[in-house]
């Protein structure tokens, strides 16, 4: 039945249009946009693990801008402690040459001194964004014994270990964190650094720390001017006061951390009236003068089977040797930290790239399957729009019969 109120055909074309035209508003977003799942109401779970994913891929950008800080930091402090280590190395050399009888240790001292300044300059250069790891100061106390009369004075660094930012994490529990690659240094990991024991002020970095062999001057209690000589300690001694043990025999006190007998034979010492002149012997890396050789071989206890000079030639070297066998260590560690690095950075570049494809497998399109599509609604919506048009003129034929 044909009627003019009501256009059935019409509506059926005008309904398959509206159909086509919303088809065809997705397929275009989905090729506009590259996204079947744009929003949350495409897909609820879908959208929800992109964005998360998203920020957290944002956050991976920053640490990658991190690591690169980080590194750069680690390459500075390296490279001031290879130079460092063939600083040291020179010096040794220096002091080989000067138990050669007949040098002239004066114009040998002159060249230590050329060195002794650059490995200062060293150290106060290699500085990225503000922070040196060459240069530090002590905390926490973790000395030990190194030796045969040789009494470490070592401590963790007070501002803790170095840090560069890892990377990024999401637990099970959906909570997010920071990870960091640190680095324990101590002080002798450093090539200058200040530290305070038993309230004396101490110089215990790489460059500065003094030799601990030997003796250090001090006037006891009575007033007279002696040398305390450096005490091997063992473990089987008995505390008896406050830093005063006994071995059975004889007492022994720890002054700047290494041991020397107590000035009276009851094992009491009177810190405020026992004046130490220099808690140690002022000799280090950095401050050694080979024109004082009598003068250290003197103070240096010892065989007397060699001249004090000679003697003293030798406690040098060993003492620089074992200061540039730390510097190589640190070097090492720095070295080591350099290379975690370097593929620390590698990895989160993969994981980030990781991160996108997997993003993209959730809520890309497939563009070839929406392009074909967007073509094929096109068509639809030629034909529906056509189809409209005929139903519509319906209504004009119904015209043509009253005329």
């Amino acid at each position: 039945m044909t009627s003019i109120v009501t256009n059935n055909s019409a509506m059926a074309a005008l309904a398959v249009l509206r159909d086509v035209d919303h088809s065809l508003g997705r397929a275009q977003s989905l090729v506009s946009t590259g996204l079947r799942v744009a929003s949350a109401s495409d897909n609820a779970a879908y959208w929800s693990i992109a964005t998360t994913m998203r920020g957290d891929n944002g956050a991976l950008s920053a640490v990658q801008d991190a690591i690169g800080l980080g590194a750069a930091k680690v390459d500075t402090a390296y490279a001031g402690m290879e130079a460092a280590v063939d600083v040291i190395s020179e010096i040794k050399n220096r002091l080989v040459a000067a138990a050669e009888s007949g040098v002239d240790r004066a114009k040998i001292q002159e060249e230590i001194e050329q060195l002794q300044d650059q490995l200062r300059s060293i150290a106060n250069s290699s500085s990225f964004a503000g922070e040196n790891w060459l240069l530090g100061s002590g905390g926490r106390y973790l000395s030990h014994m190194d030796g045969y009369n040789q009494y470490e004075d070592v401590f963790a660094l007070a501002d803790g270990p170095k840090r560069v930012v890892g990377s990024v994490q999401r637990d099970a529990q959906d909570n997010f964190s920071v990870s960091t690659i640190d680095l324990n240094l101590t002080t002798n990991d450093v090539i200058f650094a200040r530290a305070n024991l038993y309230g004396v002020d101490l110089n215990v970095g790489i460059a500065d720390k003094e030799i601990r062999t030997g003796g250090v001057a001090a006037t006891d209690t009575a007033g007279d001017d002696r040398w305390l000589k450096i005490i091997n300690y063992k473990t089987d001694w008995e505390e008896v006061g406050n830093q005063v043990y006994y071995d059975g025999t004889d007492y022994y006190t720890r002054m700047d951390g290494f041991f020397v007998k107590a000035l009276n034979d009851s094992g009491e010492v009177d810190f405020a009236n026992v004046s130490i002149a220099i808690l140690g012997t002022d000799i280090s890396v950095a401050d050694l003068d080979i024109t004082k050789l009598d003068e250290y071989g003197e103070r240096f206890f010892g065989t007397e089977a060699k001249a004090p000079d000679a003697y003293a030639v030798d406690v040098l070297v060993s003492f620089v040797d074992g200061q540039l066998q730390k510097a190589v260590s640190s070097a090492a560690k720095l070295g080591s930290l350099s290379m975690r690095i370097g593929m620390q950075d590698d990895y989160v570049t993969h994981l980030s790239n990781a991160l996108d494809s997997g993003v993209g497998r959730l809520v890309d399109a497939d563009m070839n399957d929406a392009s074909t599509r967007l073509k094929a609604l096109q068509a639809q919506q030629q034909l529906a729009v056509q189809s409209l048009q005929i139903a519509n003129s319906d209504s004009q034929n119904i015209m043509q019969l009253f005329r």
